[in-house]
């Protein structure tokens, strides 16, 4: 009897969302553009909001590397539920969600810096704490690590190792507050907001994934400023793809085994590609096979159903044309 998930998301490998090209849309006068890595957005300068349409691109290694089903309505739908229970933490930038796929947002100035926070000595990319201590470095963005630690285990206490935000095909570097401070770009001021900020998001973070049978070993925010000059954290929270999760329950025992923790995020398709695929981020990547977006997409939808207790349906169809009547697009 075939698997009807696996069917519906075999389906829908030909019908992902790879991006938007509207122009226009309903009750609204210009707009300006801007794609990232992951979303398209749709910046109404008159109403002070931006339109975030959440595609299935998927990008590692600062790279985007092709389209995973599902992926856009998981991340969506997960930076939904995180806004809402930690509403009362921090101020974000929510405004409504009229779409699986879409956010409408307060527009806000990102700070330049993504504020990263670990837990655990891990990581398979070249600007990882993991990478940095194997090469010997006992010091991580202005922070003391002791010896004789393994991959994989924890942090004395988590760590706040704040990364520049590198321009659409460059690379993220990883840097201390100090240096990031000299740079310029950032007060003190906002940086410590910001940072306090992350701490504590971080925090509940990890109590509510501990609570669902899970690790958050590491996290990334975004935050900028709204036209009151407040400090909001904006794009996304505790997704897949901003988040390392691992199973709780096995950990210990596959981390005295020297294996690699179970996870729950898009790390599957960095291992692959790393491991199986030989690559590291240097040059095009190559292409995804199926069998990989598949069991991508189903972790994906497998952490959106741990971490809130309940199931996302995919959803068939050419989802192009339902956004655009949502949005009332063109």
């Amino acid at each position: 009897m075939s698997d009807p998930l696996d069917t519906a998301l075999h389906a829908q490998l030909a019908a992902t969302l790879d991006g938007t090209s509207w122009t226009t849309m309903a009750g609204r006068g210009r707009l300006r553009r801007y794609d990232g890595k992951v979303r398209d957005c749709y910046i109404d300068d008159a109403a002070g909001e931006r339109i975030i349409v959440v595609t299935d691109r998927i990008s590692a290694f600062d790279v985007v590397l092709g389209t995973i089903p599902s992926k856009g309505h998981v991340l969506n739908q997960l930076a939904r539920y995180w806004f809402d229970a930690t509403a009362d933490l921090a101020p974000n930038h929510l405004v409504a969600v009229p779409d699986p796929n879409v956010m409408i947002v307060r527009e806000c100035k990102p700070l330049p810096v993504e504020l990263v926070m670990r837990a655990y000595l891990t990581g398979v990319t070249s600007t990882s704490v993991w990478r940095a201590y194997e090469r010997g470095d006992r010091t991580f963005c202005g922070h003391p690590l002791p010896d004789g630690l393994r991959k994989n285990q924890p942090l004395p206490a988590p760590i706040l190792t704040p990364s520049t935000k590198a321009a659409k095909g460059g690379h993220d570097v990883s840097v201390s507050r100090a240096e990031l401070l000299a740079a310029g770009g950032i007060s003190a001021r906002d940086f410590d907001r910001a940072a306090d900020i992350a701490a504590r998001l971080f925090a509940f973070g990890q109590a509510r994934a501990a609570a669902r049978g899970l690790i958050l070993a590491d996290t990334k925010y975004e935050m900028g400023v709204d036209a009151a000059g407040e400090i909001v954290v904006i794009d996304e929270i505790h997704t897949p793809d901003s988040s390392r999760y691992w199973f709780a329950d096995d950990y210990q025992a596959r981390l005295d085994a020297g294996a690699e923790p179970r996870s729950l995020d898009k790390e599957y398709v960095r291992r692959y590609l790393v491991e199986e695929a030989g690559y590291g981020g240097d040059g095009p990547p190559p292409p995804l096979p199926d069998h990989v977006r598949v069991e991508a997409a189903r972790r994906y939808l497998a952490s959106y159903a741990q971490l809130t207790g309940a199931a996302l349906t995919p959803i068939v169809g050419d989802p192009v044309a339902r956004i655009a009547a949502a949005l009332g697009a063109a």
